[in-house]
């Protein structure tokens, strides 16, 4: 299981009274994930003191920087959100598999299923729901079958049961017990969720709360049994899963650095640059072999999302807002002509397109007798001295012509196949998130098609090097929409990405810096107003403009040595302010912005 970063914890309210059975949670410091279990007759266990047996102190002590694992950052999901759908649907497997570890699934009868607000306000549209209920039936984002959730989730409606972790089934019927709080939140955090489960006589046997914070990284806090207890200390021993979940944060990175500047600073001073720190890093928690084959894997996802977008047969995108999916018709349109017919190009009249009476542009232009007697369009009100002034100052106006830019094209319709696959509830990669998730494979796949000289090497560099960029973001301030708007999103992907482009293109760290910080200053104050609260507008056509500006980035970066007067510390602090300054109805909660002002239908 992917490793989990936690937050600190302002608190959490105490589930309701149930046989006599209310939990302790006056401890509110943050620990390890384990369910919180009501278990009877346990023996009390005394809390360690000593720093050194303390995994809290050790974790604050070795995560003091900013470093995580580039596959926590880009992991492999399904959409249309990372925060919405990848991270419930972690959250509800977490859960569920703690049930096992506390040998206490067998005795589930029911389970109460509450989710906060923007997991409510927005959740429908974004697959919430479906999610949480497929993690809880034992599913992870990186294998669950997508086209078998819907059909899943129906059977679940008709039956009134649902079968945890795959193994046992239970009652449940998802429109009493699923309750969406749109109106009230969890004080950690807008993406809030509780789990609550009882046995046959009614008595909670458990509950947990999660926090979906963004990239589909999930947080909860501290685990406490009925009398206190701190579970951790019960089963970080024995058991494995929850061991692995603290073991990243206890383990001290190689080559630390907890700001950009501190970034630059070591590769100067080790003569390495910004990827190979990072694969550095990553070998403390995998082989060599692993990392590498890790980044492939991760790559190939985001490239069959590309081609499965660009190739779709279906017509529309789901929901109600009946978006027509662009990107199979943009790709056929940048693809004719490489295989054309004969006869240098020219077109059969067979194949020439018919004006609305049914003639031909070439026929219909010489028969035309009426031409003359046409108005012209200077049959105004304009005086011959008026029109004598414009001689000579413009252009005369000609027919307009499709323009191609194969630099903007290209980068547009790979973003824009991400993100309709995205939008589908297709498989992609977080990167950083799944509303991002179109531009770091198009502007990497733009790099192999027509710059790369060594493909295998370019996607190494280009992943290691975003993720970097992306590790500061997600400690300096964040990357979810909830907490800082679209330029969370959007804005940190066109930032990873420009700084990944800068250096496959053989920029200095100094340059890449640069881009990195080029990339988000101007995505400053980036708004999350889903219309409908689908992963479509503006979403969409976001990532293709967040591409071209990161390949904008890189070039203006490229043109410099790397001085410049704002640096990427001091955008990411501004990120941070701006996205706590932002009103709340402009952070992923669809209450203002364009999905107050679209029409749905």
């Amino acid at each position: 299981m992917r490793s989990v970063h936690r937050i600190p914890c302002a608190g959490i309210q105490a589930p309701a009274r149930r046989a006599g059975v209310l939990l302790n949670l006056n401890n509110k410091r943050c620990r390890a994930l384990t369910t919180t279990a009501v278990i009877r007759n346990a023996e009390p266990q005394p809390s360690a003191k000593n720093s050194k047996d303390d995994p809290e102190a050790s974790a604050k002590k070795s995560t003091n920087h900013a470093v995580v694992s580039t596959f926590d950052l880009f992991s492999i999901g399904v959409g249309p959100s990372s925060s919405h759908t990848v991270g419930p649907m972690r959250a509800g497997q977490i859960f569920v598999q703690d049930l096992v570890d506390h040998k206490i699934l067998e005795k589930v009868a029911t389970i109460k299923i509450d989710l906060y607000g923007s997991l409510a306000l927005t959740g429908i549209g974004h697959g919430t729901p479906n999610a949480t209920l497929m993690g809880l039936e034992g599913e992870l984002p990186e294998t669950v079958p997508t086209e078998t959730i819907i059909s899943r989730v129906e059977a679940m409606h008709e039956s009134n049961t649902m079968t945890l972790n795959g193994t046992h089934r239970i009652r449940f019927n998802p429109d009493k017990d699923m309750t969406l709080h749109y109106y009230e939140s969890l004080p950690q955090h807008p993406n809030g969720m509780r789990f609550t489960v009882f046995d046959d006589s009614g008595d909670m046997l458990a509950t947990n709360e999660y926090f979906s914070i963004g990239g589909g990284f999930v947080v909860n806090d501290k685990t406490q049994l009925a009398h206190g207890e701190n579970v951790y200390y019960r089963t970080a021993v024995e058991n494995k899963q929850v061991d692995e979940r603290t073991q990243q944060d206890l383990v001290s990175a190689a080559l630390p650095f907890r700001t950009g500047s501190d970034l630059i600073q070591l590769c100067e001073r080790e003569q390495l640059s910004i990827a190979e720190v990072v694969f550095l890093n990553e070998l403390h928690w995998r082989s060599r072999k692993d990392v590498i084959d890790s980044a492939y894997e991760i790559w190939n996802v985001m490239d069959d999302s590309i081609r499965r977008g660009c190739l779709s047969s279906s017509a529309k995108l789901p929901g109600r807002l009946n978006v027509s999916r662009r990107a199979p018709r943009l790709y056929q349109n940048l693809m004719r002509g490489f295989y054309g017919p004969p006869e240098q190009g020219m077109l059969s009249d067979s194949q020439k397109p018919a004006l609305s009476d049914g003639t031909l542009p070439d026929s219909a232009a010489s028969n035309d007798s009426n031409a003359a007697s046409r108005p012209s369009i200077f049959d105004t009100s304009l005086t011959e001295t008026q029109r004598n002034e414009l001689n000579g100052v413009f252009k005369k106006k000609q027919r307009v012509r499709r323009p191609h830019l194969p630099h903007l094209d290209y980068l547009s319709v790979y973003a824009i196949a991400v993100n309709e696959e995205n939008a589908a509830g297709g498989r992609v990669v977080t990167a950083p998130t799944n509303g991002a998730a179109g531009v770091i494979p198009a502007v990497l796949k733009y790099y192999l098609e027509f710059l790369s000289e060594d493909p295998s090497r370019d996607v190494l560099e280009f992943l290691f090097t975003a993720a970097a960029v992306g590790m500061l973001y997600k400690r300096g301030a964040s990357i979810s929409a909830a907490e800082m708007g679209c330029q969370g999103e959007v804005g940190v992907a066109c930032s990873m990405s420009a700084a990944a482009f800068t250096a496959v293109m053989g920029g200095t760290p100094a340059q890449v810096e640069n881009a990195a910080e080029i990339g988000m200053e101007h995505n400053l104050g980036l708004t999350c107003d889903p219309v409908d609260g689908l992963v479509q507008i503006p979403c969409i056509e976001r990532n293709a403009l967040g591409a071209v500006k990161a390949v904008t980035a890189a070039q203006l970066a490229l043109q410099g040595d790397g001085s410049h007067r704002v640096s990427l510390d001091q955008v990411i602090e501004t990120m941070r302010q701006t996205g706590q300054d932002m009103m709340s109805k402009y952070k992923e909660t669809s209450q203002g912005g364009l999905a107050v002002n679209v029409p749905v239908c």
